[in-house]
């Protein structure tokens, strides 16, 4: 297993990243955090080790800068900025692929909250390089009008208490025109905080990925 820190260099701006690879690895998930969270996202970072025991590689990276962070803080201003959000995603995605180390393997999106948004966006965007897209308690309904172009495989995981992102979740799928799926996760609200219910949400995800992306 390589695990190594990383920085992205972007147009006019630097990106922080952890990256681990297994060794073989043959697939990649990319994970995009929700609003206010990072690459030290404590949920993410436990789904990436699933994820990473079942042989697969992941990227966790911060979509805005330290600067922008700051800002962010007090304002809440690029939080729910979809638009930036996806544009730095779809920005790193091709970053890796010119990655003398990283070019060869399947691209996956892991989008939590409102990074499932920007995700959707993504796939859309990038429909012959991404191949599956799992969300977690996603505000889907932001990617709107993206959703039909949406040709990777989408796994939207809900949790049960959590009915507006269910009902949200329902008719965001109703528009994607690939493999899809919803599971709905019994006992769990829109963090997962309840014992066992994180879990879940990573087997189902890492399944989903080694289905699509090995």
């Amino acid at each position: 297993m390589i695990k190594k820190g990383i920085t992205i260099p972007l147009q006019n701006i630097n990106l922080y990243g952890n990256l681990n690879i297994p060794d073989s690895a043959n697939g990649l998930v990319i994970f995009v955090h929700g609003s206010g969270s990072s690459r030290f996202s404590p949920r993410n970072n436990f789904v990436a080790d699933v994820i990473n025991k079942a042989g697969l590689a992941t990227l966790l990276f911060d979509l805005l800068t330290e600067q922008e962070d700051i800002i962010d803080e007090q304002t809440r201003q690029f939080r729910f900025d979809i638009p930036l959000l996806a544009k730095r995603l779809i920005e790193v995605s091709y970053w890796i692929t010119q990655q003398e180390n990283l070019k060869h393997l399947n691209l996956g999106y892991f989008g939590s909250s409102t990074g499932a948004a920007a995700a959707l966006i993504g796939a859309a965007e990038l429909p012959q390089l991404i191949k599956a897209v799992v969300s977690r308690g996603g505000r889907t309904d932001l990617a709107d009008t993206f959703l039909p172009r949406v040709k990777a495989a989408t796994l939207c995981i809900v949790g049960a208490l959590d009915d507006v992102v269910i009902q949200m979740n329902q008719e965001s799928l109703a528009q994607i025109n690939a493999k899809k799926e919803l599971i709905i996760i019994p006992g769990a609200t829109h963090l997962f905080e309840e014992p066992g219910t994180l879990e879940k949400v990573a087997n189902e995800a890492t399944q989903w990925f080694i289905n699509y992306l090995s």
